[in-house]
C-alpha cells in the first residue's frame, strides 16, 4: 500500500482555489491578502491539516531563530534529570519552544555526537551537563551563535553560564550530621572522580571529617560506582569486612539505592546510618526513611533556562555561575547513633 505523503502548500493553494504565493502569505502572516481569500486559505488548511515545515520558516527569518533548544543531561530517566527536564519545559513552552532532549551516558563521545547533531539542526541554545572534561569544542557552537548554558557541573576549556548546586557545602553539610550523631567510621561511596560533581562531592567528604576531627581511611573509599547494583556490591563488600564502617555516605541517589538494597538484605538498615547525596523517589516511605542532602533540580532547571533565552535574545555580558543551594531533609537513616 502506497505511504500517505504529507499535504504541501500547492495542495493546500488547490483547495482553496487561490495562487501558492496567497497561500504562503497567510501561513506566513504576512499583508496583501484579503479578508475572504485568507479565510478560505486557512479553512483549505484546516480540511488538509497542512502544517507548515520549520526549515522553511527558518529561511524567511531574518534572525534565523528555529524556537528549538536541546537539553543533553546524563540519563533523562533518573528523578534528577527529569526534575531538571521539565522545569525547562514549562519555561520553554509559554515562549513557543520546543525542548529536544537526550541522554550522555556520562560518555564524552556522546556529547560531541549530540553537539553536532542538535548543531546541524540549528537550535537556538543547548543545556547541557558536561559528559567529558574538555568542552572546547563547543567554540564553534558559541562563535555560529548558538547560545550554551551548563547545568549541574560548570564546563571546562570554555566560558560559559552555569548554574550548579553547593555540591562540597552540601557534603560537608551530611558529614556534620552525621559526625553530630557520634559517626567517626563513615564510608564514601561516589561516581567516577573525574566527574565534576562527584569530585566536589568527596571534597566535601574529607573536609566534614576533618573538622570532626576523624581521618580518611582510604579502605572506606569507594569511587566508580556506575548503577545500583555497583553499589550494592561495594556496600556489602565494606560491611562484610574487617572494621566496617558505622555509616555510609552516599554521593549520587542511584548509588544511595544500591545502598539502601544492600543494608535492607543484611538486616541494617537500623544499625548502619546513612546520609545520600540527591533526593530520588519513595524516600521518605522506606523504614528508616532515607536522610538526604536534597538538591532543586526544578530551580536549576528554571534559572538555567531563563539564562539560556536571556542569551538568545541577545544578552552579551559576561558568563556567570549561579549556585543553588542543597538543603539536608533528615528522615531517620542518617540520625542513626554508631553500634
Amino acid at each position: 500500500m502506497d505511504r500517505a505523503r504529507r499535504p504541501t502548500m500547492r495542495d493546500v493553494a488547490a483547495r482553496a482555489g487561490v495562487s501558492f504565493k496567497t497561500v504562503s502569505r497567510v501561513v506566513n502572516d504576512e499583508p496583501g491578502v484579503s479578508p475572504q481569500l485568507a479565510a478560505r486559505v486557512r479553512s483549505a488548511v484546516e480540511a488538509l491539516d497542512y502544517r507548515p515545515h520549520p526549515g522553511a520558516r527558518v529561511l524567511r527569518r531574518t534572525d534565523r531563530r528555529t524556537a528549538t533548544i536541546a537539553l543533553l543531561l546524563e540519563d533523562v530517566a533518573n528523578p534528577f534529570s527529569a526534575a531538571l527536564a521539565r522545569a525547562v519545559e514549562d519555561e520553554a513552552v509559554p515562549r513557543g519552544v520546543v525542548v529536544f532532549s537526550a541522554s550522555l551516558d556520562e560518555d564524552p563521545g556522546r556529547e560531541r555526537g549530540f553537539v553536532r547533531e542538535f548543531g546541524a539542526r540549528h537550535v537556538d541554545g543547548l543545556l547541557l551537563a558536561p559528559a567529558g572534561d574538555d568542552q572546547s569544542h563547543l567554540a564553534a557552537e558559541v562563535r555560529a551563535g548558538t547560545a550554551v548554558v551548563c547545568v549541574d557541573r560548570p564546563a571546562r576549556n570554555l566560558d560559559v553560564d552555569s548554574v550548579v548546586s553547593t555540591n562540597v557545602l552540601g557534603a560537608r553539610d551530611g558529614l556534620r550530621h552525621l559526625a553530630a550523631a557520634g559517626h567517626r567510621r563513615v564510608a564514601f561511596l561516589g561516581d567516577r572522580p573525574s566527574i565534576d560533581t562527584a569530585r566536589r562531592r568527596f571534597e566535601g567528604y574529607r573536609d566534614g571529617l576533618a573538622a570532626a576531627g576523624a581521618p580518611v581511611d582510604p579502605r572506606l573509599v569507594v569511587h566508580d560506582l556506575r548503577t545500583p547494583a555497583d553499589a550494592d556490591g561495594a556496600v556489602t563488600a565494606l560491611l562484610s569486612g574487617p572494621r566496617p564502617p558505622t555509616a555510609l555516605f552516599t554521593a549520587q541517589n542511584m548509588v544511595t539505592v544500591g545502598a539502601v538494597r544492600a543494608l535492607r538484605r543484611m538486616g541494617l538498615e537500623h544499625v548502619v546510618a546513612l546520609v545520600g547525596f540527591d533526593d530520588f523517589p519513595l524516600a521518605d516511605l522506606l523504614s528508616p526513611g532515607v536522610t538526604v542532602v536534597a538538591q532543586d533540580p526544578a530551580a536549576i532547571g528554571r534559572i538555567a533556562a531563563g539564562l539560556l533565552f536571556s542569551r538568545i535574545a541577545g544578552d552579551a555580558g559576561p558568563p556567570r555561575t549561579r549556585l543553588v543551594p542543597t538543603t539536608l531533609v533528615r528522615r531517620g537513616s542518617g540520625e542513626l547513633p554508631p553500634p
